[in-house]
């Protein structure tokens, strides 16, 4: 088939630039992501020939290569994985075909360093060549396809690249960079040895390059014909953590997340019993670009006796761990297992158990951390993963009480945003008459942190959580309880403090009393806006706040689920209005506007709470109206 010229996808063509101005911070780490794809198409072989066993050929035996050519000035990885067929090649190398494409694109910001790092979230390895190359050629043969049927790709990384057929023998696929000038460095047998040694040490494949030895007649070091191993070739997960350091642990992180920055903790052990595995964990420092997004895979990588199997295997974690990134080696599970076979294996549902518990461990163990680095690293896990913890209150039954310590919120005790309170630390300062733990919700801080419904408790000096995400109420529908302290909203149901004494109770009865005909005329004027109207003495600075009944839905839940899209059943508020307060004192029933001061006081609690009014140009109007009657 003859030479065809094609255009990059456009998302392709702006990664490329990004590539060519080199956004990663050290460049060496392109030998680093070619060295993972080639040991990923070596996994790749392995299984599919679990139940093909010719794909392997006449070359059972996987490797990856690595040479350069200094009169060429190029340096080819080479593998005998599988390889690729015309239409992958143009499909794989012509296009990134990952979800989330968008999302990654929106979220660049010309910030060399915060881009890079996207980057490195994004995987889009083969790309980074185009750092160090002004030229990248990869000739490939996918295994069980005639020699015939071999595929050259080329492309100088500037909108476009050519295919053609060719003739190729060897299954696998071989890589060749043509240097840009200033490259010069990497045509060194002792450079590319240590950039192998630092990245790709712990890849189960060998790595392979040509033998040097010391000539002294010619007084340089000379290449022999034998081939000598540069990496120690074991799976980093099957030897004893006594023979692996910080350092490999860490760099076998970045290789396996296509992350350039350290992971937070990790977790490696073996688990022998019912079920026997190996599982090394890692927690990311930071969360993926995509994280949110409905159509991303999470999971870990399952091995069964060390051969690959899958990528995101999403049955080994529950999906409020998705974030967790490592593998998981079994020596129970068949090799032609599949995912259906993985939803109804009781050996899986034991893994997955165990693997929770192990993740929930080490977040204890972060999160207990008496250092100041241990808790800035807590710090870090709980702003980038935080929400994503909390859908575990929902999901997870039997580690509900254990996800609750791991919890952090933003409370009225210091005058800062920042989540860092457990509700450990909440109980321990609660007022010896306390028997709650009290909540408020909001879209924002600032919003909640000035809700009107918090005016009795600064009084009272009783501590408030302040919950502005948006996955707090759903979490907390299914979390009733700390440590024998029911969680109560400060904006549903009658307020009972249990602070206030027999003379203030008395106090408030008289002046109910005394009020409760001006209150029958406020629900009748209000009869189509509210459930009840009722008086307060949760307020001290406001006039009036809405509360939703106990059971209803409060007007923040109705609010998220209206601008998701979905419906929310309609419940009427209760308007709770402030007898002490000067504008309810001067509500009289017998003027003719004593409607519209009724309404004012409910639009002004809507607004207090964040809501939106339903005509707002009637409230302007009437609002207007009773400024120019005063």
């Amino acid at each position: 088939m003859a030479q065809q010229t094609m255009s990059f996808q456009a998302e392709v063509k702006q990664l490329l630039q990004l590539m060519i101005h080199s956004l990663y911070s050290n460049k060496e780490i392109f030998l680093r992501e070619l060295i993972s794809n080639a040991s990923d198409a070596a996994d790749k072989l392995r299984f599919e020939a679990i139940e093909k066993s010719e794909l392997f050929e006449s070359d059972p035996d996987l490797r990856i290569r690595v040479s350069f050519d200094k009169d060429a000035r190029t340096v080819t990885i080479d593998d005998n994985g599988i390889g690729m067929s015309r239409d992958e090649a143009i499909s794989h190398l012509g296009t990134i075909a990952r979800s989330g494409t968008k999302e990654f694109f929106g979220k660049l910001s010309g910030d060399q360093q915060k881009d890079a790092a996207l980057i490195g979230q994004f995987g889009v390895g083969f790309y980074s060549g185009f750092i160090v190359a002004d030229r990248i050629t990869v000739e490939s043969r996918r295994a069980g396809l005639p020699a015939a049927e071999g595929v050259r790709w080329v492309s100088a990384g500037e909108g476009d690249f050519s295919v053609e057929q060719i003739e190729r023998a060897q299954r696998g696929t071989t890589i060749t960079l043509h240097l840009r000038e200033g490259e010069d460095e990497l045509l060194s047998a002792y450079r590319i040895k240590s950039i192998i040694r630092k990245y790709s040490d712990h890849v189960a494949l060998p790595i392979l390059m040509k033998h040097e030895e010391w000539d002294a007649e010619k007084g340089e070091m000379v290449e022999k014909d034998e081939d000598e191993t540069v990496n120690q070739a074991s799976a980093l997960w099957t030897r004893s953590k006594s023979e692996i350091d910080d350092e490999q642990y860490k760099q076998f992180y970045q290789h396996l997340a296509h992350d350039h920055q350290d992971p937070l903790a990790w977790t490696h052990n073996r688990v022998e019993g019912r079920s026997e595995y190996t599982q090394l964990l890692y927690v990311p420092s930071h969360a993926p670009f995509d994280m949110w997004n409905r159509d991303r895979q999470g999971g870990l990588k399952l091995y069964v006796k060390r051969v690959f199997i899958m990528d995101d295997a999403e049955q080994l974690l529950p999906q409020y761990l998705r974030f967790i990134k490592g593998v998981v080696d079994s020596s129970d599970l068949p090799l032609n297992v599949s995912r259906e076979i993985l939803q109804e294996s009781r050996d899986v549902k034991a893994i997955r158990e165990g693997v929770t518990k192990r993740v929930l461990s080490m977040l204890e163990d972060l999160a207990n951390a008496e250092t100041d680095e241990g808790k800035a690293k807590y710090a870090t896990f709980w702003n980038e993963f935080g929400q994503v913890l909390k859908e575990g209150l929902g999901e997870d039954f039997g580690n509900r009480e254990r996800i609750a310590k791991l919890l952090r919120f933003a409370t009225t005790h210091t005058d800062s945003p920042e989540q860092n309170v457990s509700l450990a630390d909440y109980v321990a300062r609660m007022k010896p008459e306390q028997t709650k733990i009290y909540y408020v919700s909001a879209d924002t801080w600032q919003a909640a942190k000035n809700s009107p419904h918090l005016e009795v408790f600064r009084k009272k000096g009783i501590e408030v959580l302040l919950l502005t995400d948006r996955v707090d109420e759903w979490a907390l529908s299914y979390f009733t309880e700390f440590d024998g302290k029911p969680l109560a909203s400060v904006a549903r149901g009658d307020l009972d403090l249990n602070a206030f004494n027999d003379e203030e109770k008395k106090a408030h009865e008289e002046i109910g009393e005394t009020l409760k005909p001006l209150v029958e005329k406020m629900k009748e004027a209000l009869k189509d806006k509210a459930k009840d109207v009722r008086l307060t003495f949760r307020l001290t600075d406001s006039p009036s706040c809405l509360v939703s009944d106990e059971g209803d839905m409060s007007g923040n839940l109705q609010r998220m689920l209206k601008a998701a899209g979905q419906q929310a059943p309609e419940f009427k508020p209760i308007l709770e209005v402030n007898p002490e307060h000067a504008l309810v004192k001067a509500l009289a029933p017998e003027r003719g506007d004593f409607g519209d001061w009724c309404h004012l006081l409910f639009d002004q609690a809507l607004l207090a709470e964040g809501g939106a009014l339903d005509d707002p140009a009637t409230f302007v109007k009437r609002t207007n109206a009773l400024l120019l009657a005063r």
